[in-house]
């Protein structure tokens, strides 16, 4: 059974950095394209940023220049630095995996939440 545990929310204040982590566990195959997503209160869930396994990458417009998504060494990890974070980048952040950017496979969310 396939199974994504992300790390690295937490509480900072704006203009602050977190880096998420997320690693998929339960199966051999690489991934072709790991992402996160995030939902913040009473929003829809929207893609932050997504990554292939030959490493091109999309961002959401609201995120671009400031988070960077990039795939480990290890096989099936995924991180996200994120900078200069503001208010609005109050969200749960969720890892999906698939074989293909539609992302089949989700971890359970880490919280990041910006607040002075």
């Amino acid at each position: 059974q396939v199974q994504l545990v992300e790390s690295g929310g937490g509480l900072v204040q704006p203009g602050g950095s977190l880096r998420l982590s997320c690693a998929a566990s339960g199966t051999i195959v690489r991934f072709g394209a790991m992402g996160w997503y995030r939902q913040a209160v009473g929003k829809q869930r929207e893609l932050v940023a997504i990554i292939s396994s030959g490493g091109r990458s999309n961002y959401a417009d609201s995120v671009k220049g400031r988070f960077t998504i990039s795939r480990g060494d290890a096989k099936n990890t995924v991180f996200l630095q994120m900078n200069s974070l503001n208010s609005e980048d109050t969200a749960v952040y969720y890892c999906g995996a698939g074989l293909s950017s539609d992302l089949r496979y989700w971890g359970q969310g880490t919280q990041v939440t910006v607040a002075s």
